[in-house]
């Protein structure tokens, strides 16, 4: 079993910055491939970014390319989502979630998940 506990949302203005944590525990985090997930109201859940168990890789969905930036630190068991140049459509729960392998963007290939953190981006 891997719990997930996320923190930092919360209340911005757009183009505002915020980073999210993922703190872990249980099994050996280092062994799991992950992710962020968001889920906005009254929409299914989506694939934000991913890394891999090491670091090097990371994969992004298009909607925040070049504003989003995965990272993970093993040593701390957790992972970060840093979100700069916030929009309104980027407001919803996100989610992490740990997985078993590579980079996918379906939820259910994901086996364990955190409880989600609000963010809202005001216009």
């Amino acid at each position: 079993q891997v719990q997930l506990v996320e923190s930092g949302g919360g209340l911005v203005q757009a183009a505002a910055s915020l980073r999210l944590s993922c703190a872990a525990s249980g099994r050996t985090f280092s062994n799991y491939p992950m992710a962020w997930f968001r889920q906005a109201p009254g929409k299914e859940r989506k694939f934000v970014a991913g890394i891999s168990w090491s670091g090097p890789s990371t994969r992004y969905a298009d909607s925040v390319k070049g504003r989003f930036t995965i990272s993970r630190d093993n040593a701390k068991n957790t992972v970060y989502l840093q979100m700069n140049s916030l929009k309104p459509e980027d407001t919803a729960v996100y989610y992490c979630a740990a997985g078993r392998v590579g980079l996918p963007t379906t939820g259910g290939m994901y086996d364990y998940w955190g409880q989600g953190t609000q963010v809202t981006v005001s216009s």
